[in-house]
């Protein structure tokens, strides 16, 4: 490891001028490449503190062992520089896109002298005009098949077509008028390519000519009484507009863009874009990358705009770019395409209307296939043991741990504080086993103290089957609790210990299932991992020490910067950017989190809805529902009689003087208040009102929706 001091250029060999920096390693080979607007402030930001920076950031400055840059005019240059250095020199620490599949396109070859309309995938040529990319080639196949009809291009080999000029016969496309047989010259060479001009007209989304044009030629041909002329364009015609219904309008203002999404996480990013000529989808393609640096949205945007439009020019760089984030600054980026294409490009976020509803459909694209990598990654079994053997040597396991519990607090401001805990065996989620908790030992915001109980409760339940089958005997410094069934303080009946397949609780129960076997909790893990760092490590750590419980190992993800942490260190463990045991640890810590939030919202949306005839014993959803019928809201049954209370059927009079005491005791809020509208709701159930996404919120107190979870 290096210590960027032995490198470190004196500020005044840095120019203060745009450029492209290079770093590279002991070997001389380049580990990052960078722009910047300004060299020296940009390189000094490098050579802080080491605890300042970024650990992505930290780790490669640590592995440089020198720098070195090279001055340009302006941003752009920097831009195009820095592009065609990560081309050449594919730096270890950049961010670099892999396609999730290599897509094919459909291509015309207008550098041959007879241009041919085929298949194509891989690098793009010279000469070339290529539209896509398609997800299927049989896509491209069908739409070329529909399209030969009016615009018979060539579509052999090279070797077919001089087989077909040398014996003097077309192929069967030729015989069949799907070809215009430039072999056997049926058709100039110049003819030809203008045949093929046309056709590429076409793709490109200008079709509003071509059919105007074949209707105009329909009707001449009729009024000619050229009958079978016209049967042959009025089905050229529906030839076009089949081919022209597989792209579905998606703008109806004919608009040429491309439309980039990116889902991500503090590992990985995905990028989805959408190609729309003419207002339709052309084209649709995907990227994934792993995030080796510090970067932002914006950032990555960047990088993908100069991946799409690298190498492309004119008409390939689309008049408009929509994203879901600009890049900062963005007028070079802005400029650069401007000069890719030729003519001014507008490089912008979609507000409103039908582009913005087209954005979050490709965002949902993203995220799934943002989902579906993760999900082929995860599957692979050599790669899951070879995660569960790296976080075994990073924690100086015996083995490796097959059995991960992960622990996460979840509140909303104080409020509703509950846990979660989820289950990986053999690196894979077992969700049958996996539990929820509530904070029931003290009231309001303490994730320290809540991670303690969490851990007790659960392990106690562990020690308390280890007792019952004589596994474990307890001595007077092993903590003393309540181990039944129902003071453990797990949400649901019996403690919720049931196996259900969203662990949302279960059937009532102790510690054995139906069959005999002990319950789950009666298992130990190898590994317990907490969201969190040194604090709440410490406190699992403890809470397990309290239990005389040793031999169970505990570790800490922090979710800002991603780093290990053990109980007793003052460091974290930094495990590689590629380890895939740090990617085992982040999902297993993201799922606790799903789950923790899931929980949590939950229980606020069942506190919201709660009224006080809940409290009224033996009084059913039905009757209830009975009572708000017959007069109108709760605020008119507060005010009620017990002798009106009586008059509605099913309601006897023990029944109403114990709804009226019910209804006495719990104190009458503000009035509700509509939120969209500021209007007084008198009809309305006290303490509550409907805001228009549906959710209740109490009347004269803050939205705690608009607070923050964790």
């Amino acid at each position: 490891m290096a210590d960027p001091s032995s490198y470190r250029p004196s500020p005044g060999q840095i120019p203060d001028s745009p450029g492209v920096y290079r770093f590279r390693d002991e070997h001389r080979r380049v580990i990052y490449v960078g722009k910047a607007k300004s060299l020296r402030q940009r390189l000094a930001n490098y050579f802080q503190d080491l605890t300042g920076l970024h650990p992505r950031t930290r780790t490669m400055v640590t592995t440089a062992a020198s720098v070195e840059w090279t001055v340009v005019s302006t941003e752009v240059e920097a831009l195009q520089l820095e592009y065609s250095w990560i081309k050449e020199y594919d730096p270890r620490f950049n961010v670099k896109y892999r396609d999730d599949k290599s897509y094919p396109y459909l291509a015309v070859t207008m550098n041959e002298q007879y241009p041919r309309v085929q298949v194509m995938r891989g690098h793009k040529k010279k000469g070339v005009r290529y539209f896509g990319p398609y997800a299927h080639a049989w896509a491209i196949r069908d739409t070329v098949d529909l399209l030969l009809r009016v615009f018979p291009v060539r579509t052999c080999s090279a070797g077919v077509f001089k087989n077909a000029a040398r014996t003097g016969r077309p192929c069967l496309l030729g015989y069949i008028g799907k070809c215009s047989a430039p072999c056997v010259e049926r058709i100039s060479a110049e003819d030809h390519r203008e045949l093929a001009d046309e056709f590429s007209d076409f793709m490109t989304g200008r079709t509003g000519t071509y059919i105007r044009r074949l209707e105009k030629q329909m009707t001449d041909a009729a009024e000619e009484m050229e009958y079978e002329r016209a049967a042959r364009l009025r089905d050229d015609i529906e030839a076009l507009k089949k081919a022209m219904e597989k792209n579905a309008v998606v703008l109806a203002d004919a608009t040429d863009a491309d439309l980039i999404a990116v889902a991500e996480d503090e590992l990985e990013a995905a990028v989805q874009i959408f190609h729309v000529r003419g207002g339709r989808v052309r084209g649709q393609r995907g990227w994934v990358t792993d995030k080796v640096e510090a970067v932002t949205t914006g950032d990555l945007v960047e990088h993908a705009l100069q991946q799409l439009y690298g190498e492309e020019t004119g008409d390939s760089v689309p008049k408009e770019v929509l994203v879901p984030a600009l890049p900062d600054p963005v007028g070079p980026v802005q400029e650069w395409l401007t000069g890719r294409r030729g003519a001014n490009v507008s490089l912008r976020i979609p507000q409103r209307g039908d582009k913005k509803s087209l954005m979050e459909t490709v965002a949902r694209n993203a995220h799934q296939s943002l989902v579906l990598h993760k999900t082929k990654r995860a599957s692979d079994l050599t790669t899951r043991s070879r995660a569960l053997e790296e976080i075994a040597e990073a924690l100086d396991l015996d083995s490796a741990p097959l059995r991960i519990e992960c622990y996460d607090i979840s509140h909303l401001q104080g409020d509703d504080v509950v846990a979660s805990m989820v289950v990986f065996e053999d690196g894979l989620a077992r969700k049958s086993e996996y539990r929820r908790f509530q904070i029931k030992g003290f009231e309001g915001q303490d994730d320290v103290r809540s991670m303690h109980e969490v851990i007790t409760r659960r392990f106690k339940r562990y020690l308390a089957e280890k007792e019952r089958t004589g596994e474990w005997v307890e001595d007077d410094s092993t903590a003393q609790g309540d181990l039944g069934a129902s003071g453990d303080g797990l949400d649901g009946p019996a403690g919720g210990l049931g196996g259900s397949d969203d662990g949302l609780g279960g059937p009532a129960g102790g510690l054995k299932d139906d069959d005999g076997r002990p319950k789950r909790f009666a298992y130990p893990p190898q590994l317990v991992v907490v969201d969190g760092g040194q604090p709440q490590v410490a406190a699992a750590r403890r809470a397990l020490d309290e239990m005389g419980i040793d031999d169970i190992a505990v570790c800490g993800l922090a979710k800002r910067l991603e780093e290990v942490w053990v109980p007793g260190d003052d460091d974290p463990v930094v495990l590689p950017r590629t380890s895939e045991g740090l990617y085992l640890l982040q999902r297993v810590r993201d799922e606790a989190h799903r789950f923790a939030i899931t929980y949590q919202r939950a229980k606020r949306a069942k506190r919201f809805r709660a009224s006080p005839l809940d409290e009224v014993p033996g009084l059913g959803e039905a009757r209830k529902q009975t009572l708000l019928k017959h007069f109108g809201s709760l605020k008119k049954l507060r005010s009620a009689t017990i002798d009106q209370i009586c008059e509605v059927p099913g309601i006897g009079r023990k029944t109403a003087e114990t709804i009226a005491a019910a209804l006495a005791q719990a104190a009458p809020a503000a009035p509700a208040v509509n939120t969209a509208t500021g209007e007084i709701m008198e009809e309305e159930e006290p303490g509550t009102t409907a805001d228009p996404s549906g959710e209740s919120v109490a009347a004269g107190a803050p939205d705690r929706r608009r607070g923050q979870e964790t």
